[in-house]
């Protein structure tokens, strides 16, 4: 199975490369970037002799007439642009920007700032959040990537959202990442003394993966509410971990709902849910394509806290498009991604 990958100089083109690079059914067959072409090592060193690739013009006719499948991990406002063009070839697409995810007409442009995908495009292109889409990802020409937080917060969420147990109006969401999330257009923010021995939120109410994880949300209980999300930047370079506050519907207990975890993720292999009392850190998924959940029911207050832990660049972007690409063409879900979490 041949594959190219466009925008092969981000951080999540390059977790690419090492996934597939060892994968043992899809071929990297070419990599492309707007940048100069030479070797990819030039741009990551630590790839000298091992991956000897020249980075290529973004030819679209070129590429689907020699590949099976492209990856798009190209900055939201530049994947919709190509996923047009590629509208009329025979190659699938996986999008691992935020071009393709939001359906309601116009909501793109409200979050993104930025001109949106043809609504034709949008409207076919499926939302490839792997554990819970299967059925239609396995028919799809189109795949649009989940958000980090937004991957981090639906497995957090799924199995009481789908067993309409939260109380519509009760969703809190607390974010935290690290700087890799913002990818390596330089900023201030990102700046090794601004964050270095700091922690700070942004976006406030604003950040673009509200309407994705609300869009999700409402998939399987209608009666969802707006929720609230906020995120805030650790001084670390990878990782997510979202802490999710919820009111239940009824009395349950927190041995009840890890039952109802474990059955809602029996069989899906990249989605761990912790025993009682037991809650998942950041570095325990770190370089895997796991999600970690821990639960805790205070029946004090009625009160769920859901703890989901991932690897934004892994199961939050490339893992989970490599997991995607699998169920795509009928393999397992987790071929070339069983890697173990890098400890210490």
């Amino acid at each position: 199975m041949k594959i190219s990958i466009i925008g092969t100089t981000g951080y999540g083109g390059v977790e690419l490369l090492r996934i597939l690079h060892h994968h043992p059914v899809f071929k990297i067959q070419s990599i492309h970037s707007t940048k100069d072409e030479v070797p990819i090592w030039h741009e990551y060193p630590h790839l000298y002799q091992v991956l000897g690739k020249q980075l290529e013009k973004i030819d679209v006719e070129e590429i689907s007439l020699n590949s099976d499948l492209v990856f798009l991990a190209t900055p939201s406002g530049v994947s919709s642009k190509l996923a047009a063009q590629f509208l009329h070839h025979n190659i699938r697409v996986i999008d691992l920007s935020g071009d393709l995810r939001l359906k309601e007409p116009g909501e793109y442009e409200a979050w993104y700032k930025k001109t949106g995908a043809d609504q034709s495009i949008v409207e076919e292109a499926v939302y490839g959040l792997s554990e819970w889409n299967e059925k239609q990802i396995e028919k799809a020409r189109f795949i649009a990537n989940p958000g980090c937080y937004a991957t981090a917060v639906l497995l957090g969420l799924a199995p009481v959202a789908k067993e309409k147990l939260i109380v519509p109006d009760s969703i809190i969401i607390d974010g935290k990442s690290g700087t890799s999330g913002a990818g390596k257009s330089l900023s201030k923010a990102s700046l090794f003394a601004e964050v270095n021995e700091n922690f700070k939120i942004y976006k406030v109410n604003e950040h673009q993966h509200t309407p994705e994880i609300e869009q999700q949300l409402l998939e399987w209980d209608e009666n969802i509410e707006p929720i609230t999300f906020s995120t805030h930047l650790l001084p670390m370079t990878r990782g997510i971990m979202t802490t999710i506050y919820v009111k239940l519907r009824a009395q349950s207990s927190t041995e009840q709902l890890v039952d109802l975890y474990k059955e809602a993720y029996k069989g899906k292999p990249f989605v761990r849910v912790r025993p009682h009392g037991n809650y998942p850190a950041v570095k325990e998924v770190q370089g895997s394509n796991y999600c970690d959940i821990g639960l805790n029911v205070d029946e004090r207050t009625g009160r769920l806290t859901i703890v989901s832990v991932i690897d934004n660049l892994m199961k939050g972007a490339a893992g989970q498009a490599v997991q995607n690409a699998n169920i795509l063409n009928r393999l397992n879900p987790a071929t070339g991604l069983e890697m173990l979490p890098l400890y210490p």
